[in-house]
């Protein structure tokens, strides 16, 4: 079950990217902290070992070494990885259908929802 939610916020995150350009700091963050009970310190080495390539190599490699994450979580953040190449791909669809105005209100609105929730943790 574990698993299917790291999957789940990986699609989250990727169509949340393909929309509008965010995912782990806005997305899988959150997701593992309100969610899943993650630290905030787990919660950010995961989300960096799913952008691991691109971003976060040498990043996770300081959390593991400081011990804030396990082997465990290398594997939470490569299933997150996996949702969000294909979530990214249907977020692009999504946001490609929308005005340009809709999609900026839709995104003010999400990045609101998102800050009250994490004040209020």
């Amino acid at each position: 079950m574990q698993m299917i939610l790291m999957l789940f916020t990986g699609v989250a995150a990727g169509v949340l990217s393909g929309m509008f350009g965010i995912g782990g700091g806005l997305i899988i963050v959150p997701a593992l902290v309100l969610i899943l009970g993650f630290s905030q310190h787990t919660a950010n080495a995961t989300s960096l070992i799913a952008l691991l390539l691109p971003v976060g190599l040498l990043g996770v490699l300081e959390y593991y070494r400081a011990g804030k994450i396990t082997s465990e979580h290398l594997w939470y953040g490569v299933f997150i990885a996996i949702g969000l190449f294909a979530g990214a791909f249907f977020g692009a669809k999504i946001a490609t259908s929308l005005s340009q105005d809709m999609l900026r209100k839709i995104f003010a609105v999400f990045i609101g929802i998102v800050a009250v929730r994490m004040w209020l943790q």
